[in-house]
């Protein structure tokens, strides 16, 4: 059913009703904050505890009594080079998770996506404790990889979140974004008891064309769209707000539900128009995304094997 079919159906809903809940992931909860920002601020503890430490020239660091505990191959620092090494090897764990069906019951992969971003993060500030802030030699071009996988990991964030999904992971196509707008926008009428033809005008907001824009242009108009779709919301918000009759209080979580309900109904209107232009930045994402994490591997690889033979290590 088209919107146009449901304002006819449908002008001011009475009473609000409840209506199924969107099918798509939309604004998740924050869960690669809530698992990184805990480990993150204990190791960033830790380097402000040592900072005297790495704050000396390497010759003088020797003399130093921590260095038996932050220098590269003390207890702490080695420990956060072990650790940053896990965590680099299990990131490779989430391709698979996506390739292979049978690998299900391990959770979705939109799950799996939220801890790889999450172990993505603690690396590079790991390999920093493990490096004692120093990057030289090979480890130089092992963290600087590792550091721009991070980076771009961040875009890919991004990008696939402008895809809209089921909370599986599966990409809804044309019909199923269709089908969800106009359920959101029934929705949004039932909670605010608005005209839902007003709606569908406030909530649909003019979406530029993006066709035969180069990636560039293309990632600038979408960080355009998120800041007018924040712009249109809160307008809408306000306007919601004052037009309340006889001053009634809408309660918080009223406020909370129609202001995601609202963010995802622009959200879908915006990425319906951008979605092709999506799929070939994130396509390209992928191209450059591999090579510099397959580059990071082979340097940090090598890294770990000559420290093993060496036995610079304080556990072998």
């Amino acid at each position: 059913m088209c919107p146009a079919a449901i304002a006819g159906s449908q002008l001011k809903p009475t009473a609000p009703t409840k209506v199924k809940v969107p099918q798509s992931t939309g604004k998740r909860p924050r869960l690669t904050l809530r698992l990184s920002l805990a480990p993150a601020i204990f190791i960033l503890v830790l380097n402000i505890f040592g900072i005297r430490y790495y704050m000396l020239p390497l010759n003088e660091r020797i003399r130093e009594p921590m260095h038996a505990w932050l220098g590269p191959s003390g207890y702490v620092g080695q420990s956060a080079g072990i650790l940053a090494f896990a965590l680099f090897l299990f990131l490779w764990l989430y391709p698979l998770r996506k390739r292979f069906r049978f690998l299900s019951f391990t959770g979705p992969v939109p799950r799996w996506l939220d801890v790889h971003i999450a172990a993505g993060f603690l690396i590079p500030l790991l390999g920093a404790t493990h490096a004692g802030w120093r990057f030289t030699g090979i480890i130089g071009l092992g963290y600087g990889a590792m550091f721009l996988v991070c980076c771009s990991g961040v875009v890919g964030r991004y990008l696939y979140c402008k895809i809209p999904r089921t909370l599986g992971g599966i990409e809804l196509t044309m019909d199923e974004i269709a089908r969800e707008r106009d359920m959101l926008l029934s929705q949004i009428a039932a909670e605010t008891g608005t005209d839902i033809r007003k709606m569908m005008d406030r909530l649909s907001p003019k979406v530029p064309e993006y066709e035969n824009l180069g990636l560039i242009t293309t990632m600038k108009q979408l960080l355009r769209d998120d800041w007018e779709r924040r712009r249109a919301v809160r307008s809408f918000m306000k306007e919601w707000r004052a037009s309340v009759e006889g001053g009634r209080v809408i309660g918080p979580k009223s406020v909370k539900r129609v202001l995601y309900l609202a963010n995802l109904q622009i959200a879908h209107a915006q990425q319906t128009r951008a979605l092709e232009s999506t799929h070939r930045v994130f396509a390209f994402w992928h191209v450059a995304h591999r090579p510099i994490a397959v580059t990071a591997l082979i340097a940090v690889t090598l890294h770990v094997a000559v420290v093993v033979l060496m036995r610079a290590t304080w556990f072998w």
